[in-house]
């Protein structure tokens, strides 16, 4: 597996082989928001950075997924339509929400690292 990356939305991404990026939420995430009971995947469309492209129900709240880069959503984890709990179960791998194809690979340089996610979290502690 390779490194992953993060967004201050408490976001992961981790590239792969094929040049796709696969994109979850974070264990910090799926603690703070509860059991996950509804995930609403993006379209295999386009999208811009900050775009709305998927939105998860909890039993605490419902929250929005941005497009983490540009990029082309190539591929969607079907398998949350039935089985949401997913998310919670296995936030870095089986509950990954969707694949997309960067614009720019470089643009994932520019995400935070393990050590600053690691920061981010503790500060907001």
């Amino acid at each position: 597996m390779s490194e992953l990356r993060f967004t201050p939305e408490h976001e992961w991404l981790r590239a792969e082989a094929d040049g796709s990026v696969t994109v979850g939420i974070t264990p910090f995430a799926q603690n703070a928001l509860g059991d996950v009971v509804f995930v609403q995947l993006p379209e295999l469309l386009p999208y811009q950075r900050d775009a709305e492209v998927s939105v998860l129900e909890s039993v605490k709240a419902a929250s929005s997924i941005n497009m983490p880069l540009d990029g082309e959503v190539v591929e969607v984890n079907a398998q949350l339509n039935e089985s949401p709990e997913l998310v919670n179960e296995d936030a870095l791998g089986a509950g990954w929400f969707f694949r997309f194809t960067p614009a720019d690979h470089k643009q994932l340089d520019t995400l935070l690292d393990q050590q600053a996610y690691d920061n981010l979290i503790a500060a907001q502690g």
